[in-house]
């Protein structure tokens, strides 16, 4: 590929699995987002890449294959994205998942994982232009749509419960709890609903705390901090399966640092 990729800086031999081993910890590695053991190679290639944090590899051989390994080089950029990218590139790189899981969703409307990647690319280009901008563009709408179509389609789907939660508390951070129920169906005791169920359904998950604490704050400010403290605290203790949990939990680590 022509674009130059930033390395993941955290290598571990654990995250490096040969087919066997992918297939063997497949249901710990996809216990957030439920995705099932592809039986196409390439799909089961990207995803290897992806799990060892060697994002542009699950991108170039997702998007090459296109089917279900388009599910491993989405989420792969999405996470690139977020987490490792230039900041420049940061906004473009979002958006092109984004139009690579809507049309992923499109030729397979009943795979809740594409409906949900959808709504990561998405809501994490929101948050990098700006809550405010992406609501005046009815981004909002669409990521809600997308989401609550997951969670249709697959209700243990906890990294979509996550998603809910967050977009519903940025919602009424931005808006405002009046206007966020009535436009946009956000409400805090359903964040915190979607948050809790999040941490029950996929309970080793660092992402789901440190949301669930940047929630708690939007919503309800420093009177959660301690709260808020605790559940970064459990985040940065998580004991991480694969390259993007480990970027979670260093995220956490550095926020309390």
């Amino acid at each position: 590929m022509t674009r130059k990729w930033t390395a993941f800086p955290h290598e571990d031999v654990s995250y490096a699995m040969d087919r066997a081993a992918l297939k063997k910890h497949w249901p710990r590695l996809h216990r957030g987002d439920c995705e099932p053991w592809p039986k196409d190679s390439d799909a089961q290639a990207a995803w290897q890449a992806f799990h060892a944090g060697k994002f542009a590899e699950a991108v170039e051989v997702g998007t090459k294959s296109r089917g279900a390994a388009m599910n491993a080089a989405i989420k792969a950029q999405a996470v690139y994205a977020h987490s490792l990218a230039p900041e420049k590139s940061r906004l473009a790189l979002l958006e092109e998942a984004a139009e690579w899981a809507d049309a992923r969703r499109s030729a397979a409307p009943t795979d809740a994982n594409a409906q949900y990647l959808h709504a990561m690319a998405l809501g994490r280009y929101a948050q990098r232009l700006s809550v405010a901008k992406a609501l005046a563009q009815g981004m909002g709408g669409k990521v809600r749509d997308a989401l609550l179509k997951t969670l249709e389609l697959e209700p243990r789907h906890a990294e979509a419960h996550t998603a809910f939660g967050a977009y519903q508390a940025e919602v009424i951070d931005k808006v405002g709890a009046l206007v966020a129920g009535v436009t946009y169906g956000a409400k805090r005791d359903s964040a915190i609903e979607h948050f809790e169920t999040a941490v029950k359904l996929f309970p080793e998950s660092p992402i789901a705390r440190i949301e669930y604490a940047n929630g708690l704050l939007l919503l309800f400010g420093k009177s959660r901090l301690g709260e808020a403290e605790k559940l970064y605290v459990a985040a940065s203790e998580c004991t991480p399966a694969d390259a993007m949990e480990r970027l979670d939990v260093e995220l956490a680590r550095s926020e309390l640092a």
